[in-house]
């Protein structure tokens, strides 16, 4: 067996957990650690982009959120069966930190790193701690936060770290700002999977009345749903705006250099890249998020003047428009903004996290 030590990285199914799960794995192989994902089948299909030397261990979870009535009644045998396995795996190969990203599907690694004493720590990318994070945060040795400040329970002390982004995005932390000017204006409107759906709505049709000579000039990326697309790009068109309008954009890092303005929601990882490249931001949070985590999101960014707060209760076309206008048309804000948007960045949080791991072995 190696000599090197084993961090087991837990972490839930979707792209906010997995991310910055990805980002400390990197992190950690470079330093000669091992490193395990623990997550359920969901996870695993997000874990593609994950380092081939991360070996996977997909373990049984449940959640009460969704299935019906036997589905609910079959969730703690289901998580208990998910306990029993990783507590085998531990055995087998004993991790010298387990590491929790939230979500349900690092129930049984938490748990079983719980009853072997191992230490652990969680990561929270949001600035109110989920359901999962919020039942371990007394039974770790370390509370990282990726937003600041989190809502912790009493008596937990928290560490900001920051929420680490791909190295796509570190390739362009802190890219020169182009602030808007008489030349191209650039637009990029992004929302996360669920929920994007109102900026398909409103986004189009805010540009639709903005100045002429503005709208001549302004070139837009907008991510939306497949489903949402063919209007979405016919609104545009309607409105004489050149308009790229896709389900998904690979490039994101690029675009979000290039343009002038983002619209976008408050997702953890989407505030985290706007900060490290530092773009001023129209933050839409989105309303049904669990304890309304994105608006805590996004409350550092409008308070430091790096974005405007547009709650989804009085976003319509008229005030999204204004704003929009409104910094197109004032360079010098627009450059307070993105100066703005920088000092809240934390580029090396990948590294901070994986500086409070190490700290755990000593």
């Amino acid at each position: 067996m190696s000599a090197a030590p084993l961090c087991l990285i837990a972490a839930g199914g979707t792209g906010g957990h997995m991310f910055p799960a990805q980002s400390l794995a990197e992190v950690l192989l470079a330093q000669g650690w091992r490193v395990k994902l623990s997550t359920d089948e969901r996870g695993a299909r997000y874990a593609g982009a994950f380092p081939a030397e991360v070996a996977r261990e997909v373990v049984s979870s449940a959640t009460t959120a969704r299935g019906g009535t036997l589905a609910k009644l079959a969730v703690p045998f289901r998580i208990g069966a998910g306990v029993l396995s990783a507590m085998r795996r531990m055995r087998a190969d004993r991790p010298a930190v387990v590491v929790g990203f939230g979500g349900y599907p690092t129930i049984p690694a938490m748990s079983a790193a719980l009853v072997l004493r191992i230490p652990r720590m969680i990561h929270e990318q949001n600035g109110i701690m989920g359901r999962v994070n919020m039942a371990f945060a007394r039974r770790v040795d370390r509370v990282a936060c990726g937003t600041w400040p989190t809502r912790l329970p009493a008596g937990v002390q928290g560490i900001h770290t920051g929420n680490p982004v791909r190295q796509a995005v570190l390739d362009r932390a802190g890219a020169p700002y182009m602030p808007p000017g008489e030349g191209p204006l650039r637009l990029l409107v992004i929302g996360g999977s669920q929920g994007a759906r109102v900026l398909s709505d409103m986004v189009p049709e805010a540009i639709a009345g903005l100045p002429d000579e503005m709208r001549a000039r302004l070139s837009v990326s907008h991510q939306a749903r497949a489903e949402d697309g063919a209007r979405v790009t016919a609104a545009y068109a309607a409105a004489g705006v050149d308009a790229e309008v896709r389900p998904f954009f690979d490039d994101v890092p690029r675009r979000l250099a290039e343009c002038q303005l983002a619209v976008s929601r408050a997702g953890a990882s989407s505030i985290a890249d706007i900060t490290v490249i530092g773009r001023p931001a129209i933050l839409i949070p989105y309303a049904a998020a669990t304890g309304d985590h994105q608006t805590a999101n996004a409350r550092a960014l409008a308070e430091s003047g790096a974005a405007i707060l547009l709650p989804e209760s009085v976003l319509d076309a008229e005030s999204l428009r204004r704003d929009i206008r409104d910094i197109l048309s004032d360079s010098a804000r627009a450059t307070a903004m993105a100066a703005a948007a920088l000092t809240l960045a934390r580029p090396d949080a990948a590294q901070r996290l994986a500086d409070l791991v190490t700290e755990l072995t000593r």
